[in-house]
């Protein structure tokens, strides 16, 4: 009887194998010779596909950006920037929550990653479109990484631990319910990241807002100044 032939090696395989080690152990365990054993091929087979361990890191990040949902940002799609940012962020961050363990690397930036690149590329496209100038614009992307990154390292619910008597009364007075904070951390992680979001986006909106006054104020100043350049030149004429 003929052996079962094993699936061909390919770059897909090769990163949806290096996620689930990453998803499962963490960083550290990722290296070419235990992904190699996960794959059960040999070591050198890999470099047929990527040169180094970084690159195949690259791929993982870069797999996880592309389940961001861009939509929200195409041309025509109807939702305002506020609204964009905000679903945008949502997707963002359900993305990085489902890998947790390959946020270090997103939040380093898209470098020459093709997905992370389209994540950059649609969010400042759609926020100067908006009527942001280009240099806000930048600060909203970064900022945006900041807090969705940020908030997908770790849990802040999960930081305490279920052990009521952790938390002595004499030492810590408003702490009596901390030890029911694990037991409860999506609801408090997600209520965590949906208040800072809104809060986020409406110091945005009072930006935008202070801005488009100020260009309306700015515009009508031109307005009045050429019309009292009219009228003096019209007194001088008829001098």
């Amino acid at each position: 009887m003929a052996r079962p032939r094993k699936p061909l090696l390919s770059r897909d395989r090769i990163v949806e194998a290096a996620s689930a080690l990453v998803d499962a152990e963490g960083l550290a365990a990722l290296s070419t010779r235990r992904l190699a054993a996960e794959l059960g091929v040999s070591g050198p087979s890999l470099y047929n596909h990527f040169r180094t361990k970084d690159e195949i890191l690259d791929a993982v990040a870069d797999a996880v950006s592309a389940k961001v949902d861009l939509s929200m940002f195409e041309e025509g799609d109807g939702r305002d920037w506020r609204t964009a940012l905000h679903d945008w962020a949502a997707s963002y961050r359900a993305a990085l929550a489902d890998h947790p363990n390959i946020v270090p690397v997103l939040a380093q930036g898209p470098g020459r990653r093709p997905a992370g690149l389209r994540v950059a590329d649609a969010a400042f496209g759609a926020m100067v479109r908006a009527g942001w100038p280009p240099a806000q614009a930048t600060y909203i992307g970064a900022l945006m990484r900041y807090f969705v990154t940020g908030s997908a390292l770790g849990s802040f619910a999960r930081g305490f631990v279920d052990d009521e008597t952790a938390y002595d009364p004499a030492d810590y007075p408003h702490l009596g319910q901390a030890h029911l904070l694990a037991e409860h951390r999506q609801k408090v992680d997600e209520g965590a990241f949906e208040t800072g979001l809104r809060a986020l986006l409406d110091g945005l909106a009072m930006q935008y807002e202070a801005g488009a006054q100020g260009k309306n104020e700015a515009g009508a100043q031109g307005e009045n100044e050429v019309g009292a350049r009219g009228k003096n030149g019209s007194a001088a004429a008829e001098r």
